[in-house]
């Protein structure tokens, strides 16, 4: 979604030890082609491409996007977000690390998304009260709340988030490595 270092540190050995598809923004996915990554599939937003059975289409997300790379500040393109139409039909949405934005609700109207993965913990991110406005924004039925609880400054809860989405909307909590049907 962005190149900042908690979304792509690992990203380079990950992608090198599994062979898996790195898709990301042209700044993001050109800098990862110079580390050597031959699998970065890039585009912009607005574009979609088809990856091993799924269909995915960049979105836009507000938020920053710079690593430090060998002590110099590097920019890695615009954030985004995507929405991954599934080989079933079933549509995710993946907000990466942004703020509540208006155009959420055009997403909603046109992709649909059953399920949204959505940023709660704060200061860097949105909060538990606009990621419940998103889920209004989306019109979806389930929500997966992220980037939150890993360093301190990250207050949001799901707790919080279960509170305040709409009637009918489930938040699955899962922890790391965690699965859900």
């Amino acid at each position: 979604s962005h190149g900042h270092f908690d979304h792509i540190e690992d990203l380079i050995g990950v992608a090198r030890d599994t062979g898996a598809p790195v898709v990301g923004i042209y700044e993001l996915c050109d800098w990862l082609q110079r580390k050597g990554i031959q699998n970065a599939s890039a585009m912009n937003k607005g574009g979609s491409q088809e990856i091993l059975g799924l269909r995915i289409t960049m979105t836009d997300a507000r938020h920053s996007s710079g690593y430090v790379d060998d002590g110099r500040m590097v920019y890695m393109g615009e954030p985004a977000g995507f929405v991954v139409r599934l080989e079933d039909g079933m549509s995710i949405y993946y907000a990466g690390d942004t703020c509540l934005f208006g155009d959420m609700k055009l997403i909603g109207e046109m992709y649909k998304p059953d399920i949204a993965f959505l940023p709660i913990g704060d200061r860097f991110t949105m909060d538990p009260a606009a990621a419940a406005r998103a889920c209004e924004f989306l019109g979806v039925r389930q929500v997966v709340p992220m980037h939150w609880g890993t360093f301190p400054l990250l207050t949001g809860t799901p707790a919080e988030l279960r509170r305040l989405v709409p009637a009918g909307v489930e938040v699955l909590e899962l922890k790391p490595g965690e699965t859900s049907e």
